[in-house]
């Protein structure tokens, strides 16, 4: 074999292990890009409903709410550099530092569970938003937010317990309950009553001394705003989308069910936020790759976090870009895109 032809072979060699190696080199990022959309007042695959409203009445809905999606990369799964560097260069893309998206000090399992946690939440203040939005009656009430597992009450009170009494005392705020707790000393008995389920316990807690040597009695809880509501949503939407950012629209779609005002109309409206109780509307990530599911799934209306408008300045699209700061921006929006003479009032990005 000549010189040149084993320096040929040699170089073919040493391109095809370079080309493997880009292609099962990991990189440290996450990549971004549109993903799947859900008509909240749609069926999922099995043929279930993907919203149900419990314990209000309920109307017949027109048209479509679409919850907007990011596909990102898993935490659980690697970024190849030829993966990443597609969608560096694709439109509607995005790659971010995977350290941005999963902090390092999480594990998997965490990320996720914290994930999922942050999607029950924002079901449950879309409930909230949407129950005060309609006029319907909504009870703040203290509740059990987390139970440390080595404290006293491990398995006598429960996360989502509605506190309604300490030693007796009908109590209604936060602060109520501390004070209440406060009042003791360690190893005294702390008794309460809670709504669970909607039934009602009573238990009895012995306090216990702070592990930072605060003199204040401890009972292993940790309480924060609670909602006693006449309504629930049971959502069938897929198990694998978590996150906080389908708030607003799980708001609207609880919203146009339990109201005759059907703000969808016969359009397709599409949008993303996250939602507090009140009804705020917060910036999320990744809007422009939900805009182009949005559009792909021929949205002609995409509800946009205030906040979110700076991130979508230029950008070119067919779908009516509308800037909403609250819930009642939002359902206010929608009425006046109803009709052309107040269509012109309505806010845009």
């Amino acid at each position: 074999m000549t010189r040149q032809s084993w320096t040929a072979l040699t170089s073919a060699v040493a391109f095809v292990i370079l080309a493997v190696l880009l292609g099962v080199l990991h990189v440290p990022f996450v990549a971004w890009a549109p993903g799947e959309t859900v008509n909240l007042l749609g069926r999922n695959s099995a043929g279930q409903p993907n919203l149900r409203v419990n314990g209000v009445k309920t109307y017949t809905t027109t048209g479509a709410l679409l919850m907007t999606t990011v596909s990102v990369t898993r935490v659980d799964s690697a970024l190849s550099l030829p993966e990443a560097l597609a969608a560096y260069v694709l439109p509607s893309r995005d790659v971010l530092p995977r350290d941005v998206v999963y902090p390092p000090s999480l594990s998997n399992d965490q990320v996720q569970s914290q994930e999922a946690q942050m999607m029950d939440t924002s079901q449950q203040s879309a409930l909230v938003a949407a129950l005060r939005a309609a006029g319907q009656p909504v009870k703040e009430m203290p509740v059990v937010a987390a139970v440390v597992t080595s404290g006293p009450s491990n398995g006598k009170l429960q996360p989502g317990d509605l506190i309604e009494k300490v030693d007796g005392t009908p109590v209604q705020t936060v602060d109520e309950v501390t004070r209440m707790i406060a009042k003791h000393k360690v190893g005294d008995t702390v008794t309460m009553t809670v709504k669970r389920n909607g039934a009602t316990v009573g238990v009895s807690i012995t306090t216990v001394a702070s592990n930072d040597g605060n003199p204040t009695p401890r009972v292993g809880i940790r309480v924060s705003i609670g909602y006693d509501l006449q309504a629930s949503a049971t959502f069938g939407i897929d198990p694998s989308i978590v996150g906080p950012s389908g708030g607003l629209m799980f708001s609207l779609a609880i919203y146009d069910l339990i109201t005759q005002s059907a703000i969808a109309g016969d359009r397709t409206v599409a949008g993303t936020g996250e939602i507090s109780a009140d009804g705020t509307v917060s910036p999320i990530g990744g809007i422009q790759e939900k805009i182009a599911g949005a559009s792909a799934a021929h949205a002609t209306v995409f509800l946009v976090p205030a906040g979110n408008c700076v991130d979508v300045a230029g950008l070119h699209t067919s779908v009516q870009l509308v800037k909403v700061a609250t819930l009642d921006d939002a359902i206010s929006a929608l009425n006046a895109l109803k009709s052309a003479d107040t269509a012109k009032e309505v806010p845009h990005c």
